[in-house]
């Protein structure tokens, strides 16, 4: 990558990253389910430009409930129970790991010996943060979080089963995202009517304010819309190997964003289930970057039949970071 690659991808890193807070910070006083229907709405605006993706209506519907219905629906919930931004990025990195086994249930995808070990490693970190976290979130806010990084999995697997989904390189996963976004609004306002009733959604729409209004901006414009073009743009002329490990820069950001702004401090225990559970996350990747170099030098003994790699390691494909 050259110096101004890796300037835009530790951009975009930081911009998913901080979108933690940014949620946080705007969804106050607004019904989370409500908040997820406004912000998609916002993003489905644009596939009135963007081109549709070359993926059937079955699997843009599929990626809709689970990617962005599910992933976001059960995210924003969490974080609206309680749990601190910065955990919340955090565990939602274990859609690695769980996209790993999701695929070798469903689509009978063998994970390779460093796979195996990083889904473990991975697993204690979650167990780590899980049993140490501090007493300020209840324990089904971190259920929740993890049942968002389950859904995003799924939605990483179906992507995956799909194939190629786009007419422009470029446009790929952008094109996915938007048009994958229409599922969204009406069953998330239909959820937030279920959940928390008429009378908060009334009540939510009388303090969307100026915060919300930017937190939204924030989201659907620049995290989605402008994130998403610059991470595939990137992907398009560079191995992906060299992209996607910057993805890892977004948890570390909302941490240190939640504990400046927010003066959220992770505890000792978080903090080292948060390192075991990066470092699984490099562990399960090692087979792309090996598989990379291994090309590039003419050496023998990468596999290539992971899913990550196979499937473009679908959060990469996709260029879809849990913002």
């Amino acid at each position: 990558m050259t110096r101004r690659d890796m300037l835009l991808a530790a951009a975009v890193a930081t911009m998913w990253g901080f979108n933690f807070v940014v949620i946080d910070w705007g969804m106050r006083d607004i019904p989370p389910l409500f908040f997820l229907a406004v912000r998609f709405a916002v993003v489905a605006l644009a596939a009135t430009v963007v081109p549709r993706p070359l993926a059937s209506w079955k699997t843009v519907v599929g990626v809709g409930l689970f990617m962005s219905l599910g992933q976001f629906g059960l995210l924003y919930t969490s974080i609206a129970l309680g749990l601190q931004p910065g955990i919340a990025a955090l565990l939602l990195q274990a859609q690695v790991v769980l996209t790993i086994v999701v695929a070798a249930l469903a689509l009978r995808e063998r994970p390779t010996r460093m796979q195996t070990i990083g889904v473990l490693v991975g697993t204690a970190g979650l167990g780590v943060v899980a049993l140490g976290r501090g007493g300020d979130a209840p324990a089904i806010a971190v259920v929740l979080c993890l049942l968002a990084a389950l859904s995003w999995a799924i939605g990483n697997v179906i992507s995956r089963h799909a194939g190629p989904i786009a007419p422009a390189k470029r446009l790929g996963a952008l094109s996915l995202t938007v048009w994958s976004s229409l599922i969204v609004p009406l069953p998330a306002l239909g959820l937030s009517a279920l959940i928390d009733g008429p009378d908060a959604i009334v009540a939510g729409i009388a303090a969307f304010g100026w915060r919300p209004i930017l937190s939204t901006l924030y989201t659907a414009g620049l995290c989605t819309l402008v994130g998403y073009t610059i991470f595939n743009a990137l992907l398009a002329r560079n191995r992906s190997a060299s992209v996607v490990p910057w993805v890892l820069l977004a948890p570390v950001v909302a941490m240190v964003s939640a504990a400046l702004l927010l003066g959220q401090i992770p505890n000792l225990w978080e903090t080292i289930g948060g390192i075991v559970l990066v470092a699984g996350v490099f562990i399960a990747n090692a087979q792309l970057r090996c598989r990379s170099a291994a090309i590039l030098a003419r050496e023998p003994g990468c596999q290539q039949n992971s899913p990550i790699e196979r499937g473009g390691h679908a959060a990469a494909r996709l260029g879809r970071e849990p913002t």
